[in-house]
């Protein structure tokens, strides 16, 4: 069963919100240096809550956040409500305006073995234990994660437009994209929405280390509490819901970029791939998207000023020793990381996570820049992955490499905050949203 709860979320005050393109930030995953120091410079952005910084940024993070909240920067919503979120946005190739419908709401924590809550991806313990740092500093989830219902009627999409017909908040962001925000607090309808959702499996689609931050810290919370109810603020996380049959979800390539590879070369590189992979010389390196699209198995190769498109050779793919299904073993990202990682690189898959000379690019062009100045010594071109793809990862109970998605566009930071601090956490409302702890659909 997965549950949900209206949030009584924080926001910026009414008197802030005229600004509210200035407050907001990306996610702390995909903020760029350049764009980090240019949000700090605003003493009011969300960056100081998402990625606080100096010696101790957990602790800064608490500080800012307890003055903001005396002086009134940031105020508590009276009423539990869902929040809702569209992202107005458009994609390179193509003149259509694409919207992704979604709303925030908190979600119970599942741990893994209860199959409630799916993962797809790995995840880098280093970056885990910072956020697991932050929000036992904070009490305050800052950034929604992303999850993934499955709803064929569409019936939730119904109650948000409604909402979308009064919003709060228009703004544009980073990406470009234009996000509109609006909020419902009807108690049939959130009832409803509950009710819609209370049996389904819910995919992580985004915000694998902030989820597994609020499941160790939950973990912890109840170990060290003997009066442990499943009620407490912990037991709670934030998150962005959309539905997996809408047809504006979309998921953009990773890439792989590689530097420090001892005793490397392009001639050792070509020659340890021959065993594996048909290597194809592409003239113009532009055009390795387009070279590779659609094919299962192939990859773009950027090395020194060259480039190749490689495709395993089918009768290779009988090697792979890892313990996966099949499905699995045939997915472009298994292929990738172990043929090219582990048997060509020597990196075992385990220990792939802790790679850190393997770096993810979702831009080609950056992809091309690294390489091209030496500051990498070669970049794996990817081609995007199927929504269909992501499905049977997570009901097969296995996972990705990390980062093998990019769910796009990316949920900001900055429009609503949730409390988990037990004071803040409850409201008088609470009764009536609270779900039966029931695991199993009716028959």
């Amino acid at each position: 069963m997965a549950e949900i709860r209206p949030i009584a979320g924080w926001r910026y005050h009414r008197r802030l919100t005229s600004q509210i393109d200035n407050l907001t930030s990306p996610l702390f995953d995909v903020v760029s240096d350049k764009q980090r120091e240019a949000l700090y410079q605003n003493p009011l952005n969300s960056i100081h809550l998402s990625v606080p910084r100096g010696k101790q940024p957990a602790k800064a993070a608490r500080e800012t956040l307890e003055n903001w909240k005396s002086t009134g920067v940031l105020v508590q919503d009276q009423v539990p409500a869902l929040y809702v979120y569209y992202q107005y946005f458009s994609l390179r190739g193509s003149d259509k305006t694409f919207c992704r419908k979604g709303f925030i709401a908190n979600l119970r924590v599942y741990d893994w073995p209860e199959k409630v809550l799916l993962r797809h991806e790995s995840t880098m313990p280093y970056s885990v234990s910072d956020r697991t740092s932050l929000l036992e500093q904070t009490q305050l989830n800052v950034s929604p994660t992303h999850g993934l219902y499955t709803d064929p009627s569409h019936e939730i999409e119904k109650y948000l437009d409604e909402s979308m017909r009064h919003p709060l908040y228009e703004s544009e962001d980073y990406q470009g994209v234009r996000d509109v925000f609006s909020v419902i607090q009807d108690r049939a309808v959130i009832q409803r929405i509950q009710e819609i959702l209370r049996y389904k499996q819910i995919i992580l689609a985004d915000g694998h280390h902030r989820y597994e931050g609020s499941l160790n810290y939950m973990k912890a919370q109840q170990a060290a509490n003997p009066q442990h109810t499943g009620e407490e603020g912990y037991n709670f996380h934030m998150m962005y819901f959309t539905n997996t049959e809408a047809e504006d979800l979309r998921i953009l390539p990773t890439h792989r970029v590689v530097s420090e590879a001892a005793n490397f070369s392009e001639k050792w590189l070509l020659e340890q791939l021959e065993a594996y992979f048909t290597i194809t010389p592409v003239e113009n390196a532009p055009d390795v998207n387009e070279v590779i699209l659609g094919k299962q198995w192939a990859f773009g190769l950027l090395v020194g000023d060259n480039a190749y498109k490689i495709r395993l050779k089918p009768e290779c793919l009988q090697q792979i020793t890892w313990n996966f299904p099949q499905s699995i073993k045939e997915m472009d990202l298994t292929v990738m990381h172990y043929f090219i990682f582990e048997k060509i690189l020597g990196i075992p898959g385990p220990k792939q996570v802790d790679a850190r000379n393997i770096t993810f690019q979702r831009n080609f062009t950056e992809c091309m820049r690294e390489v091209l100045k030496g500051e990498a010594q070669f970049a794996v071109i990817t081609n995007d992955i199927s929504i269909e793809t992501v499905k049977k990862v997570c009901y097969s109970g296995y996972t990705m490499p990390q980062k093998s998605t990019y769910f796009y566009p990316k949920v900001i930071s900055g429009f609503v905050f949730s409390s988990i601090a037990d004071e803040e956490f409850r409201t008088p409302f609470d009764p009536g949203f609270q779900q039966p702890s029931q695991t199993t659909a009716p028959s």
